[in-house]
């Protein structure tokens, strides 16, 4: 096991790179399971998620190889074998395995997913969502089992607004007889390039990207080349860090329309935003307004960055309130940046910043991996020496990170745990 040091105060400068989107990875890996025929996808990032995929698909039979951004599956010889346990419990998005098995071979069992504890997340609404198309459904000894004699397009009302219920839906439907209808579906870019790739793979599926969308079953899918979509949780980790403690920070490998939620709260706090075509550069400010946040579905502010920019509002003068009514059990940071001096406070769903102050250097853990990026910002602007626990959250989610950022100027490394400190680690 592995911590992070950083040294903290070095002003940030230069360029860095943003990877392959890691919640388009997990889902355009399961997907290839539907094709006849050998899929390149490009541009992956080099994640911990990405990998285990890797593995669980060579368990049911595909060839797969994985260089360097570059991965080719050949799904020819994969059979519908059960996945109750094992390497599947430890990834987040593990249910993409069940859409894209029940659409190809009409069963599935898979181990129900682990992943972030940010609380339950319930897949009630994917459930409902196979049932409609003709599959039981049943959970046997913590993994669900998932069966049908065919599967046929339906209508499907979402109550809940879920990336993961669409992108599973939609696995599942683009090779069931006849029209499905997925209605209240999330409109995430992810959800855009998963159906992407689906249709390079010869699926019908029209309005992704909007609240309703339309997927008429086809026969047979072919493979196919595809090359992901920047990550824009990633990008805008990058873009708080260039803000927190840049002094101009050019953000390559971005599509700026995805980021306009942040952009818009970072040019309300006074932070100098350009965009390009490709990229997003960050100035320095003069002063930083405090302002409030709340976390929302796509397009609005997401959840995935409220724990960065909460570090941000550490350093703005006067009262910040930041709300998540995405995952209220998002806060588990709070504590940890109180133990480095910031003044916060949690009332419900919110949280209530007090700046400016001064970071401290101190030893923190991460709960998850948004909490990690956030103390990982922590760092970088607190006095002195600041050391994280739990990295294997943030290996999952960002891709060398620790390279990326001393190349911007920041000092921060790896080191080996001592027994003694993963005994603690255990026990805390």
């Amino acid at each position: 096991m592995e911590k992070l040091k950083i040294a903290g105060g070095y002003p940030l400068k230069g360029t860095i790179k943003v990877s392959g989107a890691k919640n388009s990875a997990v889902a355009l890996i399961p997907a290839t399971i539907l094709a006849e025929s050998p899929v390149k996808i490009e541009g992956l990032p080099n994640i911990s998620d990405v990998d285990t995929l890797r593995i669980l698909l060579e368990e049911i039979g595909g060839i797969v190889t994985l260089q360097d951004d570059v991965m080719h599956v050949d799904p020819r010889n994969m059979i519908s074998m059960p996945l109750p346990n094992g390497k599947v419990k430890k990834l987040r998005a593990s249910y993409y395995l069940m859409g894209a098995m029940l659409g190809r071979f009409k069963k599935a069992v898979v181990g129900l997913p682990g992943g972030c504890h940010l609380g339950p997340r319930p897949i009630d609404q994917h459930i409902k969502g196979f049932e409609a198309l003709g599959a039981r459904v049943t959970n046997e000894q913590g993994a669900l089992y998932l069966r049908a004699d065919e599967l046929s397009g339906a209508r499907i009302y979402l109550d809940v607004v879920s990336v993961g219920a669409t992108i599973n839906i939609m696995l599942a439907a683009v090779k069931a007889k006849g029209q499905t209808i997925i209605e209240n579906a999330a409109k995430e870019p992810e959800i855009i390039d998963v159906a992407t790739l689906l249709t390079n793979m010869g699926a019908k599926i029209k309005g992704a990207g909007t609240d309703v969308i339309r997927i008429e079953g086809v026969d047979r899918l072919h493979g196919c080349q595809h090359t992901i979509i920047p990550d824009r949780i990633e990008a805008g980790t990058f873009m708080i860090l260039g803000a927190a403690i840049g002094q101009g920070v050019l953000i390559d490998n971005v599509i700026p329309h995805h980021m306009e939620s942040l952009t818009a709260k970072l040019r309300e706090m006074g932070v100098p935003v350009e965009t390009g075509d490709e990229q997003i550069f960050i100035g320095k400010y003069e002063r930083l307004t405090p302002v409030d946040v709340k976390t929302l579905v796509y397009p609005g502010f997401p959840t995935d960055l409220q724990q960065p920019i909460t570090v941000l509002l550490t350093k703005a003068e006067g009262s910040s309130i930041v709300t998540d009514t995405i995952y209220s059990a998002r806060f588990k940071h709070i504590d940890e940046l109180r133990r480095m001096n910031a003044d916060i406070k949690v009332e419900g769903s919110s949280a209530i910043i007090n700046g400016a102050t001064v970071l401290q250097g101190a030893k923190v853990k991460a709960s998850d991996l948004r909490a990690g990026a956030a103390l990982v910002i922590a760092g970088l602007i607190a006095e002195g020496l600041t050391e994280v626990t739990g990295l294997e959250h943030i290996d999952r989610g960002y891709s060398g990170l620790v390279e990326k950022l001393n190349g911007l100027g920041a000092t921060i490394w790896r080191e080996k745990m001592t027994e003694q400190e993963i005994e603690q680690l255990k026990s805390s």
